[in-house]
């Protein structure tokens, strides 16, 4: 019985052997329908680079292009910072003047003695007499601040308004008349008519308010003795009180 069983149970494998030994055969003997495209690669690592290749043909100049078209003026631009100082440039010819400038404000006062002054002391230079009724000429100048006294006309006249005085000291040999005037106008009159021989002396003098180149001189009458020697001189003179 068991010799049975094994002998149905190797024929059963021979058969099955049999059976998948055909079927491989089968198999290989017919082409299979192709199966369904695989899924793509990961990409292949870069080649290597290959030779240079050879030198172009050169290009041929076609010559200059269109000028372009000037563009529209843009916005001005931020001011940029302030540069440093450049050196001093060649000085400059000189320009012409400007326009006279408008006149400025009155200074202050000046003082009195600066601004208002005039004096003057005259000798008579000559033993002549002098002409009568015309104006006596002193000709040595004792002083004369402003040169405000003529020795040509034996004038003087004032510089600045105000109050004068004048005064003469005459030596003379006979009798001696004189007249202080102002413009042809006697102011004064001293005469000396005592006639002794010997020179005497006769003095006047006068205080008298003048307007500006108003003119003050002194005249002789017909008694016009009057000297200008060494031992007995003729003086006149006059100087300005106050101005006003």
């Amino acid at each position: 019985m068991v010799a049975m069983v094994h002998f149905l149970t190797m024929g059963a494998l021979l058969s099955i052997e049999a059976c998948l030994s055909w079927f491989t055969w089968r198999r290989a003997s017919l082409a299979g329908t192709p199966g369904l495209p695989g899924i793509p690669g990961l990409p292949g690592r870069d080649g290597r680079d290959g030779d240079k290749g050879d030198k172009g043909v050169a290009g041929e100049v076609l010559g200059r292009g269109h000028e372009p078209d000037q563009g529209q003026k843009g916005d001005a631009g931020m001011k940029g910072a302030v540069g440093k100082q450049g050196r001093s440039g060649v000085r400059g010819e000189m320009g012409p003047s400007g326009p006279e400038g408008p006149q400025g404000e009155p200074g202050d006062s000046g003082s009195m003695v600066s601004l208002h002054r005039s004096a003057f002391s005259v000798a008579r230079g000559t033993v002549s007499f002098p002409d009568k009724s015309s104006p006596i000429r002193f000709t040595s100048v004792i002083t004369d601040i402003n040169k405000d006294y003529n020795t040509e006309s034996g004038r003087f006249r004032c510089p600045i308004q105000g109050t004068y005085y004048f005064v003469f000291h005459a030596s003379a040999e006979e009798k001696l008349c004189l007249q202080i005037k102002l413009d042809g106008t006697t102011l004064s009159s001293f005469c000396d008519y005592f006639y002794t021989k010997t020179r005497q002396v006769s003095t006047g003098g006068v205080a008298v308010y003048l307007r500006k180149d108003q003119e003050v001189w002194l005249e002789a009458t017909e008694h016009n003795s009057l000297t200008g020697k060494p031992e007995g001189n003729s003086i006149f003179s006059g100087f300005l009180l106050h101005h006003h």
